[in-house]
């Protein structure tokens, strides 16, 4: 058995999952509501509070989505009950951000400014202090797209090893290499 695939999700009050006859598990909750499409390979039962998945046999690849959809629905409770945060630090002289609705405008060090566009379920805000670092915060109750949100924000600068000066995530620990040493 899968060790995550084996434990049930357990459903917070205000929480309801209906699944289709083709397996598809739709989430509906006080934030919204997510769908996800389960392989025929996993079945999904709604046992009074909580949701148990099972699968057909012990093959490899079964054992895999196992604990892969359990992982998904539970990620689905988990956004329509609370939602995701994620938050991005931009470090660099010059380097700020703008939001105007859902385009984040963005300078970092280029000749031009960066216009980035972002979906409909994604909220954006962002907090620029003086004197110190601009963060942009993603809130969505999809895990998987803030996840794909920022890391597409992060491709746009990633941090550099010498001085750090980059896109990163608040609280990320970046490994720093040494400059040049002077000649003795």
């Amino acid at each position: 058995m899968s060790r995550i695939g084996k434990l049930p999700v357990v459903l917070p009050e205000k929480v309801t999952v209906n699944v289709n006859s083709d397996n598809l598990v739709s989430v509906k909750g006080p934030l919204g509501e997510l769908s996800q499409l389960v392989d025929p390979a996993i079945s999904v039962a709604i046992n009074e509070a909580e949701v148990v998945l099972t699968r057909k046999s012990d093959e490899k690849e079964h054992r895999a989505k196992h604990g892969l959809y359990r992982s998904l629905i539970s990620n689905m409770i988990t956004g329509v009950t609370e939602g995701f945060e994620t938050q991005q630090e931009l470090v660099g002289v010059g380097y700020k951000a703008e939001c105007n609705g859902q385009i984040l405008e963005l300078a970092l060090g280029y000749s031009h400014t960066i216009l980035f566009e972002l979906p409909p379920e994604v909220k954006v805000e962002v907090k620029s202090e003086k004197r110190g670092n601009s963060t942009v915060i993603f809130k969505s109750i999809d895990k998987q797209l803030v996840g794909h949100v920022a890391a597409k924000l992060r491709s746009l600068r990633p941090p550099e090893p010498y001085k750090g000066k980059g896109i990163k995530f608040v609280g990320e620990e970046l490994r720093r290499k040494a400059g040049k040493s002077a000649k003795v």
